[in-house]
């Protein structure tokens, strides 16, 4: 165990077992009402399906992103920075959790988390701020008697969709029934938070706000306004250009609401998508291999900034590599709180010295990337039952999705089936179907080769042998915490 000083001088301790890292503050106060208003506000927003490459920042040849590109130049931007897994659901929740997702059965689109999971905004909640949810969920269902709604998830109001939406959106207010709500979807979904923060700031209390768009997934609507900036290409991606741009705009009247309460400076704001550029778009990929629900570097790299005008007060860039398991231990530690079970295990470090300026080094412990065979799960008996999982608000391809999670009874031992990746800092590990089991794995040099065409596998026998242990002993604890090991009787 190693003991050092926080950004804000709390004694904090960090123990490695295995690849995963414990982390637990000691020493910290309970928040009183005084002390969490003098706490910043924390906006968590997220795109659905946006790419690396799909904001003009990036270099996209068409896009018209120009909030996020004054923020991109004005804030600090993560150009390496990745989503949890290459695909939605898994993404959110290790956003909430700070875990990767196959602890908790979150495997894959359409499958839960469970309600033994501990959220940020559980944690925020009970630090004395008021926390809110704000377009797409996709945890599970968000009706009223999910035991994985916004709600009991941690969240004080929610405006949700249990999955993406369009144009016109049908969504659920506090777990109630659905109801349409006329409009372009990022400004309805904005415009729900922005009353939020205008309803916390008079209470003279912080807020978390979570705004999960639904867009740019597909398929694709918009207005004509933005519909009409990108005539001149082929229909499917004018629309999805369309739906991004609007994203972007409703981003802007967000921070405007801000500047009108006098909270811009004190809000960490922190944008990122949920996985990479879907495989049927044709658009600007960036150069990346791989698109979504792949390992490879286009299905997990994302667009990233981190907007704190009070603390980040000139433009910055880096490319440390971060996750979106990193998000719930950095603010937690800005923060100065503990996470009520320390014994839990997480898979994020705390980004906090990044974002106060601190100069860069190596990443104390790598990133996994785990695509979980889940096929067999499902011969097991269900976690939550079918009546409480079954959702109501539909979309373009599901009346009401069925959102499953199956107890997994007895760990399994390595090799372990199923895609898998393993960044420690400039070198990748790749294993493809579980190669691991006997064929030879691919490593990358993500600095010299970041489009992953070069296999320097044969080059380096003792790191590959390393990499491949420790993939391994992170994927064993992984597989412990899914067997419900984490949860207290």
């Amino acid at each position: 165990m190693k003991l050092r000083v926080n950004a804000v001088g709390t004694l904090v301790a960090t123990a490695s077992i295995g690849c995963t890292w414990m982390i637990a503050f000691i020493a910290a106060p309970p928040a009183a009402a005084a002390e969490a208003a003098k706490r910043p506000n924390i906006v968590l927003i997220m795109s659905d399906d946006q790419g690396w490459g799909e904001t003009q920042y990036n270099g996209h040849p068409h896009v018209k992103t120009p909030v996020l590109d004054e923020m991109a130049g004005s804030a600090l931007r993560l150009d390496r920075f990745y989503a949890g897994a290459p695909n939605c659901t898994p993404t959110r929740a290790t956003v909430m959790t700070g875990r990767h997702a196959n602890r908790s059965g979150a495997f894959s689109p359409n499958w839960s988390t469970r309600p033994e999971e501990i959220t940020l905004a559980h944690i925020l909640r009970d630090a004395g701020y008021r926390t809110g949810h704000f377009g797409k969920w996709h945890l599970g269902a968000v009706k009223a008697e999910s035991p994985v709604n916004p709600g009991r998830m941690g969240f004080d109001e929610y405006l949700s969709h249990d999955n993406f939406f369009e144009m016109d959106p049908v969504l659920s207010r506090n777990g109630a029934p659905p109801e349409l709500h006329r409009g372009e979807s990022s400004e309805i979904v904005v415009r729900e938070a922005a009353a939020f923060a205008r309803e916390v700031t008079s209470e003279e209390k912080p807020f978390f706000i979570v705004i999960w768009f639904g867009s740019p997934h597909g398929p694709y609507s918009g207005l004509e306004q933005d519909v009409s900036l990108y005539a001149h290409l082929p229909e499917q991606l004018r629309l999805r250009l369309a739906e991004i741009t609007a994203m972007d705009r409703a981003i802007g009247q967000f921070r405007e609401t801000l500047d009108e309460l006098g909270q811009r400076d004190n809000t960490l704001l922190w944008f990122k998508s949920d996985n990479g550029l879907p495989r049927d778009v044709e658009g600007y990929d960036a150069g990346w291999r791989g698109r979504k629900g792949e390992v490879y570097e286009g299905g997990v790299i994302v667009p990233a900034i981190i907007e704190w005008p009070s603390v980040i007060r000139s433009p910055r860039r880096s490319r440390f590599p971060g996750v979106t398991t990193d998000i719930l231990p950095t603010i937690l530690e800005l923060l100065d709180l503990e996470h009520p079970s320390p014994e839990r295990p997480l898979d994020g470090i705390s980004l906090a010295a990044l974002i106060r300026g601190a100069e860069t080094t190596d990443r104390p412990s790598p990133i996994g990337f785990w695509k979980y065979p889940s096929a067999g799960e499902k011969k097991n008996p269900r976690w939550i039952a079918e009546e409480l999982s079954r959702g109501t608000t539909p979309t373009a391809k599901n009346p009401a999705i069925d959102f499953v999670n199956f107890r997994h009874p007895h760990a399994a031992d390595p090799p372990y089936k199923g895609d898998a990746a393993w960044i420690d800092n400039e070198f990748k590990l790749v294993l493809i179907d579980g190669k691991a089991a006997g064929a030879t794995p691919a490593l990358y040099h993500l600095i010299d080769d970041p489009a992953e065409s070069n296999d320097i596998a044969a080059e380096h026998p003792e790191r590959v042998a390393r990499m491949i242990d420790e993939l391994q002993t992170w994927q064993r604890s992984v597989e412990q915490s899914l067997t419900g090991a984490d949860y207290s009787p």
